[in-house]
C-alpha cells in the first residue's frame, strides 16, 4: 500500500514523501517506497528504527542529530524568540521551523522569520511553516524561498492543517509564475474548483472554515495577492467588507487602497437563464449565487420566485438551482417534472442531477456555461489589479 502511495505522489508530480514514524507504522519496510520516490521520515514520540533511517533521503528529528532538524512551535513565536530558539549549532542540516498562524494581524513576523533563518543558515536548508485552519495562502506564499514545500494529495489525504494541495504546488512550479499576480479562490470545499486549470499561475484553492474572519484574511493577503474568485460561503460577507453595493461579490481585484469587486455570476447567471427558454423561474436558494441571478434576470425580462432552503413545497415550472453540491435540499422539496438548470459542472452536477430526478425533476445541465463566462470577466479584471 505505501508502495503503491509513492506511486500515486511520482505520477501527481511529487519529489519526495513523508512517513511518519508512530509505533503502528514502524514494523512496515518502507525500501520497496524509497524506490519509486525518494522517502523523509518524521520521528515523532517513538524514536525511528534503523532500517527508517537507512531508508530515507532525509530524517526529520528535534532538535538535532539529524539530516533535517524540525523544531514545531506550541503557539506563535515573535521573530527574536524563533532566532533565540535556533541559537543551535545543526551542522549540514536541513532546518524546518513549524508553528500556528495566530493573529492575522502579525502574520508578516512569518516572512521576517523565513528571511533571518536563511540568512542564517542558507537559501536551501530552511523551511518556515504555518499551521491552522487559515494557514493555506501563508505557506503558499513562504513555499517562495522554502527549501521544502510540505503539501496535500488530496483534501482526504493531509497531514496537518492549512496544507495546499499537490496539483496546485505543481502547476504553480511548471508554469514558473511570478509571485506579483499571485491569485487564488476564497471558498468552503472548494477541492473541485476548476479556476486553476483555466487561470493565470499561481491560483491557489484556498480551503476555508465557513465561519473564518475573511475580512481580516483579506487585510493580511492585501500585500500578497492580486485578485480572488470568492465562492460560498463568502459572497456576502466578501460583499459587507469591501462595501460594495451589491448583496453578494464574486471577483476582487486589487487597488492601491483596497480591492475593487464586480459579480461577474450576472453574465453566467444570464446564460442559465437562457438555457431555460422561460418567463417565469423559481430560484431555488438565497444565497450569494441568486443575487446575480436577480440582476440577470432584471436584464432578460425574467420574473423569479424563490425557494429558500427553510422551504418545504413542490415546485412548478421552470426552475434554477443554486445550492452547492455540499448543502442539503429541504427534505419534503418536489417538482411537478418542470426543468430544473444546474449551474454546476463535474462530478458537483451529477450530485445535484441525481438530487433533481429523485425529486420528480429534470435536470438541466448548463455545463460549464456559468463558469466559463463568469472566468472571461474576472481574467479581466485581474489583468487591471495593481
Amino acid at each position: 500500500e505505501l508502495r503503491h502511495s509513492a506511486f500515486v505522489a511520482r505520477r501527481a508530480g511529487a519529489e519526495l514523501l513523508e512517513v511518519r514514524g508512530d509505533p503502528r507504522a514502524q514494523p512496515l519496510d518502507l525500501r520497496p517506497a524509497a524506490r519509486v520516490l525518494p522517502l523523509l521520515v518524521a520521528e515523532r514520540g517513538t524514536p525511528l528504527s534503523r532500517a527508517w533511517v537507512e531508508a530515507a533521503r532525509l530524517v526529520d528529528r528535534e532538535p538535532v542529530g539529524s539530516s533535517l532538524v524540525s523544531l514545531h512551535a506550541p503557539r506563535p513565536l515573535s521573530t527574536d524568540e524563533a532566532m533565540r530558539v535556533w541559537n543551535l549549532d545543526v551542522g549540514s542540516a536541513h532546518v524546518k521551523h513549524v508553528e500556528p498562524l495566530g493573529d492575522l494581524k502579525t502574520v508578516g513576523r512569518l516572512f521576517e522569520t523565513q528571511a533571518r533563518l536563511i540568512a542564517r543558515f542558507g537559501p536551501e536548508r530552511v523551511t518556515v511553516l504555518a499551521t491552522g485552519p487559515m494557514a493555506l495562502p501563508f505557506r503558499a506564499l513562504l513555499a517562495r524561498r522554502n527549501a521544502l514545500d510540505y503539501l496535500a494529495f488530496s483534501p482526504t489525504w493531509a497531514a496537518a492543517p492549512g496544507q495546499r494541495l499537490l496539483a496546485d504546488a505543481v502547476r504553480e512550479h511548471r508554469a514558473g509564475a511570478p509571485a506579483k499576480r499571485r491569485l487564488g479562490i476564497l471558498g468552503h470545499q472548494v477541492a473541485h474548483s476548476r479556476s486553476p486549470s483555466i487561470h493565470p499561475q499561481p491560483f491557489d484553492r484556498i480551503e476555508l472554515p465557513p465561519d473564518a474572519p475573511v475580512g481580516e484574511l483579506l487585510d493580511a493577503l492585501h500585500p500578497h495577492y492580486a485578485g480572488f474568485a470568492v465562492t460560498s460561503p463568502f459572497k456576502g460577507p466578501v460583499a459587507r467588507h469591501v462595501g460594495a453595493s451589491l448583496d453578494a461579490v464574486n471577483t476582487l481585484a486589487r487597488t492601491p487602497r483596497g480591492w475593487a469587486w464586480e459579480n461577474t455570476d450576472v453574465e453566467g447567471a444570464q446564460a442559465a437563464l437562457r438555457k431555460l427558454h422561460a418567463k417565469t423561474v423559481t430560484v431555488l436558494g438565497n444565497g450569494g449565487a441568486a443575487v446575480a441571478v436577480r440582476l440577470a434576470a432584471e436584464r432578460l425580462g425574467v420574473t423569479l420566485e424563490f425557494c429558500a432552503q427553510r422551504d418545504a413545497r413542490e415546485v412548478t415550472g421552470a426552475a434554477l438551482w443554486t445550492w452547492p453540491p455540499h448543502v442539503s435540499p429541504p427534505a419534503a422539496l418536489t417538482f411537478a417534472g418542470g426543468p430544473v438548470a444546474v449551474i454546476a459542472y463535474g462530478e458537483p452536477a451529477r450530485v445535484v442531477g441525481r438530487r433533481i430526478r429523485e425529486r420528480g425533476g429534470v435536470p438541466v445541465f448548463t455545463g460549464a456555461r456559468w463558469f466559463v463566462t463568469q472566468a472571461r470577466a474576472q481574467r479581466k479584471l485581474w489583468e487591471k489589479a495593481t
